[in-house]
């Protein structure tokens, strides 16, 4: 019994201290944008990841690097409606 309390401890500090780990009340299209935004974070952080998808848009570097970010603002589209 007291591993498992010990493992919900666990989970529900990592939920508070990393965002994207989701919590019961998570909505799909939360979740997916999370998971989105993370990529594009990585691809503009990593400078390989970068170079690599610029090359193979055949478009230059910075421009590459700013869509990526631009896209990070809504990457899956606007939210659903709400049900209140």
């Amino acid at each position: 019994m007291a591993d498992k309390l010990r493992n919900q401890q666990e989970l529900e500090r990592l939920q508070a201290k990393y965002i994207g780990t989701g919590h019961p009340d998570t909505s799909s299209w939360e979740w997916r944008t999370n998971i989105q935004r993370d990529t594009y974070a990585s691809i503009v952080g990593h400078r390989p990841l970068l170079t690599y998808i610029s090359l193979a848009e055949n478009e230059p570097l910075t421009k590459t690097r700013a869509q990526l970010i631009r896209k990070m603002i809504q990457p899956c589209g606007p939210p659903p409606p709400r049900e209140d």
